[in-house]
């Protein structure tokens, strides 16, 4: 089968940067818009290929939730041979289990969802939760940048400095940056009061006199970054704060909210097309080689063993 790269809209940039990197050209399918909000694409040329379907779920999340199953669903019915769904950024892994009755456990409604249109793959980066293999009933290939945006920021960070996990949900992966910077850990206690508010309320580690990196899988609203730049300048930590995530939403006031804080550089990937924000120290690594590197072996039916999240 050929080999064929499909870009949705979400972050075209993106999906050319990986077809670039595997030397052949794109396909941009039209989307048409209808004055209800509707979307109607049409994909063509693929018939009996190898199609990677590139379309990260960032905001606007649910549009572009919708585009990636009709994109599904269109090469099916022009006659792709495998549909593969890279989904760099993966929108509601965060709803993977019920906080109470009556809510939806939003990962497997969206799972189940792409299933269903036709992906009998998916390549994701950095999910908010590795349970997203368990309930997907299709293979998923679960990459990490890690090793990539902590090359980029190892020769940034000075000596001494601290890797920070700015929440218990994100001490794994402090512990994985870590061990591939040679650095210690430290950890922050929070308190959600809201999906927009947060609370920094004890610091685990020693962090006086010393440069801080807070490591975190995404940045949404920054209220968990900001709470942790906060106590650890309580700490006594240097002003010297890197923050690295994999995803940068930078929704709601995220982009003010950063920027009034004490963080020296910013550095995320482009799994969500970034925006030019003046007011942040903002980096952005590409995950494109990466993307590439895994689409060639699939492709070639050749393991990823080395590329894949650290369970």
């Amino acid at each position: 089968m050929t080999l064929q790269i499909v870009a949705g809209t979400a972050n075209r940039a993106l999906a050319g940067a990986v077809a670039a990197a595997l030397y052949t050209e794109p396909a941009s399918p039209a989307v048409e818009r209808f004055p209800d909000g509707e979307l109607r694409p049409v994909v063509n040329g693929v018939r009996g290929s190898d199609v990677y379907l590139v379309q990260p779920t960032g905001p606007p999340v649910n549009e572009h939730v919708m585009e990636l199953l009709l994109l599904l669903d269109a090469c099916r019915r022009a006659g792709a041979g495998r549909v593969t769904a890279v989904i760099p950024y993966f929108g509601y892994a965060r709803q993977d289990r019920r906080g109470r009755a009556g809510e939806a456990i939003g990962i497997r409604v969206i799972a189940d969802a792409l299933a269903s249109a036709g992906a009998q793959r998916l390549i994701v980066v950095d999910p908010h939760t590795v349970a997203l293999e368990a309930v997907c009933a299709i293979p998923v290939e679960m990459l990490t940048a890690v090793p990539a945006l902590a090359g980029a920021v190892g020769a940034r960070v000075p000596g001494g400095a601290v890797v920070v996990a700015p929440d218990l949900g994100a001490v794994k992966l402090a512990k994985h940056y870590a061990a591939l910077l040679s650095r210690p850990v430290a950890v922050v206690g929070k308190t959600r009061l809201t999906g927009r508010s947060v609370v920094a309320e004890e610091l685990i580690g020693d962090v006086d006199g010393r440069p801080a990196v807070v490591v975190d899988d995404m940045i949404s609203t920054g209220g968990t970054i900001e709470a942790a730049v906060e106590i650890l300048l309580g700490h006594g930590a240097a002003s010297e704060i890197a923050v690295v995530a994999t995803h940068g939403l930078f929704v709601d006031a995220a982009v003010e909210r950063l920027s009034r804080s004490s963080i020296r550089s910013l550095l995320v990937t482009d799994s969500v097309a970034q925006s030019v924000a003046p007011m942040l120290p903002l980096d952005v690594c590409s995950v494109a080689p990466l993307l590439a590197d895994a689409i060639g072996r699939l492709h070639r039916d050749e393991p990823l063993d080395d590329l894949l999240v650290r369970t």
